[in-house]
């Protein structure tokens, strides 16, 4: 499947190029334009239970659009609610994880099921109790809040990151929490606290922006209420 990353960086798009009767699988509401031989439906990959689980725990869309060419190629055009850039990853039998908002798109050779964490993790790594599991062969779309950032690292590798920041990562790699500094004080001061390391080997996504933060910062500028 052809693509192209329109606009990259923090207003990216997604340019799909679909061969007649190729599919492609979205988030709901991503299609912002699409040639008019495209067929466009609503579909719950799992059935009724898999989109319930996607919903429910997952914090993800229930349906996903699906995409397919009819008669001739055709062209489709995604976009994520949220600004910020995109990355097309590979998957050949290896499953990713992927933090709640942090899906985009797929081929249908790949399957996006929910995956519980540790409850440490769920509450403090900020990727949430119930992440994204994407699986199967094809290609994987990701988006971000803000700039991409890909560190690849190798086995036994390890690599700091604020819990904030997370966007994907190869189940091959492992993460623990931890202290962001020796001491309590220092950690909570930092206005860090826990941070995750990561431990290769695989890949990790990273983005710019935290959403807390930003959250945090614009509701500083709104006026009281009441």
């Amino acid at each position: 499947m052809q693509h192209e990353i329109l606009q990259p960086g923090a207003f990216a798009m997604l340019k799909v190029h679909l061969e007649a009767g190729e599919t492609i699988k979205a988030e709901s509401d991503a299609m912002l334009s699409m040639t008019s031989n495209i067929k466009l439906e609503s579909k719950m990959e799992g059935g009724l239970f898999g989109g319930l689980k996607r919903s429910i725990l997952g914090g993800e869309s229930m349906f996903f659009q699906t995409l397919t060419a009819e008669g001739a190629a055709g062209q489709v055009i995604l976009a994520p609610a949220i600004p910020g850039d995109l990355v097309a990853h590979q998957l050949n039998g290896h499953d990713l994880m992927i933090q709640t908002g942090g899906f985009l798109a797929a081929e249908p050779g790949v399957n996006i099921d929910t995956k519980m964490q540790s409850l440490g993790k769920g509450f403090f790594s900020g990727a949430g109790l119930f992440v994204v599991k994407a699986s199967g062969v094809g290609t994987i779309f990701l988006n971000a809040f803000g700039a991409l950032y890909t560190v690849e690292l190798q086995a036994g590798e390890e690599y700091i990151v604020d819990n904030g920041h997370i966007v994907a990562w190869d189940s091959s790699v492992s993460y623990t929490m931890q202290k962001a500094a020796p001491g309590l004080w220092t950690s909570m001061t930092s206005g860090e606290m826990l941070v995750c390391k990561f431990t290769g080997p695989g890949k990790i996504y990273l983005q710019s922006r935290n959403p807390g933060s930003f959250g945090a910062w614009m509701s500083r500028l709104l006026p009281a209420q009441g």
